[in-house]
């Protein structure tokens, strides 16, 4: 019986850790050196930039979880706002924005700090 109970808790544990993997919170380390920050509650989380030229600017925001999140991608140095979507993997994010549905995006690998 306490075998059966050890497996059981352990299969818990492990759908459990799979809810929450690869989280967007946190810090973000862009190719050119700035640092930005995700932070949010339930399913939606925005970005804002930390240091550089645009520091306390909102990157957008975007909807999503387990490492699958769509929303809003601000360009901040074109003043547009274009559909976006993010991934994440371990300590890499994904970040694209998007024009004509999706057709063509544009794209950059984060890493978490």
């Amino acid at each position: 019986m306490f075998y059966k109970s050890c497996l059981a808790a352990i299969a818990i544990l492990m759908a459990a850790g799979s809810a929450w993997a690869d989280p967007i919170e946190g810090t973000w380390k862009r190719p050119n050196g700035t640092l930005i920050s995700y932070a949010g509650s339930g399913t939606k989380f925005c970005g804002t930039v930390m240091t550089g030229e645009y520091k306390g600017k909102s990157i957008g925001c975007m909807n999503g979880s387990n490492g699958d999140y769509k929303g809003t991608v601000n360009k901040l140095d074109e003043g547009k706002t274009y559909n976006g979507k993010a991934s994440v993997s371990g300590n890499t994010l994904s970040l694209s924005g998007c024009v004509l549905g999706g057709l063509i995006c544009k794209s950059e690998n984060l890493a978490r700090q």
